[in-house]
């Protein structure tokens, strides 16, 4: 015969144990693999060199004024293991910070390993020496077609419509926007060439918006499945543009595929800052809108009733309709917006490279629906992604020249493992807007 004893009763006064959410007990081990994994290459960065001395060019490119600088990376190696030291006992205590904090240590974390990363990359050059160079300007302008595009997704989510068609409508706002700036420098002589970067700006806008309303009108009105008809809608993208571009005559080229270009406008006294002053505010309209598009967009949804109203049918389109808010109505609304963002992120192509050619989005627009998902549709949180992604790419053009120490083919799919990354959710736990995908049919 048995005899069950009773779990003795806590102490009087004494603390009740705490039960641990599972997903919480998750993201401490992955925080420690992860830091655990980062601290282990940045001694092994540190270790491989032999001599610690390397150059930068960060005040700009090599002129006969500014020579390359040389300096002892040892600092900066040490500096990086010990951040990422601190950071890996936070976590394995369970006392890594979270919210705005938690953003900063990792901030702080990031930036120590790309910082030992270049001491290893550039230390012990093998012919060539490279220098260091300024990645901001690199960043900001691979960045602003995707910080576009990220922003026009999180409208068109936040609503509950699935914007798979970015691509799309940036390859038909780089079409557009080319052949409107073209168009008025070839036919409108009197009209100076500012507005003739204007009016591709306004192709672009167009373009984006007749995108958003074929997705609009198929995932609203009709009820299509709207991932298909993102994929759709991007194939049509590249598809019309390609036969447009052929029509145009090579004695034409110049009525419609030579837009004038978007010029920089430099800010005076801001752009005399040491190091980031002439990648940040030496830089076109286009960018400038950039600086503030992601605060508009978050002021919009979440300080405005529209916004409210946004939201409202992204979560729980029956609660909304109930209290009279159109639902089709303001998604339609906020896909319209979004084509607006992502035409412009498409003219960035034309009006701040050159003329335009096929398929050069290049999927950028994927990588633009990744910084939303790894920005947990916030427009702050997915412009900042957009940023890491052009750093990325930024990164991958840097050090291409040192193939010898880093292989290419990593660099060249470095920007895409990083979407993965974050489509796979190792950004953490994130959950979209409950209705997003989802029509909504009026019931009677």
């Amino acid at each position: 015969m048995s005899t069950v004893v009773d779990a003795p009763a806590p102490a009087a006064g004494a603390p009740e144990p705490q039960v641990r959410d599972r997903a919480d007990v998750r993201r401490q081990v992955k925080l420690v693999v992860v830091l655990a994994i980062v601290l282990a290459a940045e001694v092994w960065f540190k270790l491989d060199i032999n001599d610690p001395t390397v150059s930068h060019l960060l005040k700009g490119p090599r002129t006969k004024e500014n020579l390359p600088v040389e300096f002892d990376g040892t600092l900066v190696s040490w500096t990086a293991v010990a951040i990422t030291a601190i950071a890996l006992v936070l976590a394995i205590l369970n006392r890594y910070p979270r919210g705005w904090v938690g953003m900063i240590v990792s901030v702080l974390v990031g930036i120590g390993f790309y910082g030992a990363f270049l001491m290893w990359a550039y230390a012990d050059p093998d012919g060539f020496a490279a220098s260091i160079t300024n990645p901001i300007e690199g960043t900001i302008s691979l960045a602003t077609p995707l910080v576009f595009g990220a922003l026009a997704g999180v409208l068109c989510e936040r609503a509950g419509v699935v914007n798979i068609a970015i691509e799309g409508q940036f390859i038909a706002g780089a079409f557009f926007g080319s052949v409107f700036s073209s168009f008025a420098v070839a036919s409108i002589a009197a009209i100076p060439l500012f507005w003739c970067s204007i009016f591709g700006l306004l192709g672009g806008i167009l373009a984006g918006v007749g995108m958003a309303a074929l997705l609009g009108t198929f995932a609203l009105r009709y009820h299509v499945d709207q991932v298909v008809v993102g994929v759709v809608l991007v194939a049509f993208g590249y598809g019309i543009t390609s036969f447009l571009l052929g029509q145009i005559p090579d004695d034409n080229e110049e009525m419609f595929n030579q837009p004038e270009l978007l010029e920089s406008v430099e800010i005076p006294g801001l752009a005399d800052i040491p190091y980031i002053g002439q990648a940040l505010f030496n830089q076109t309209l286009l960018v400038y809108f950039m600086y503030v598009a992601a605060p508009l967009v978050w002021w919009l949804l979440f300080q405005t009733r529209w916004g409210l109203r946004v939201r409202s049918v992204g979560e729980h389109p029956k609660a909304a309709d109930t209290v009279g808010i159109n639902v089709n109505r303001v998604r339609w609304q906020a896909v319209l917006l979004g084509g607006v963002f992502a035409g412009l992120g498409g003219a960035v192509f034309t009006l701040d490279l050159g003329s335009f050619d096929k398929e050069m989005s290049a999927g950028t627009g994927f990588i633009a629906l990744a910084a939303v998902i790894m920005g947990r549709w916030h427009p702050i949180y997915a412009a900042l992604a957009a940023l890491l992604f052009g750093f990325l790419r930024t990164l991958e053009n840097q050090l291409s020249i040192l193939d010898e120490k880093v292989p290419g083919e990593l660099l060249s799919a470095l920007p895409y493992l990083a979407t993965i990354i974050a489509v796979a959710g190792f950004a953490g736990r994130v959950r979209p807007p409950a209705a997003d995908g989802q029509p909504y049919v009026k019931s009677d």
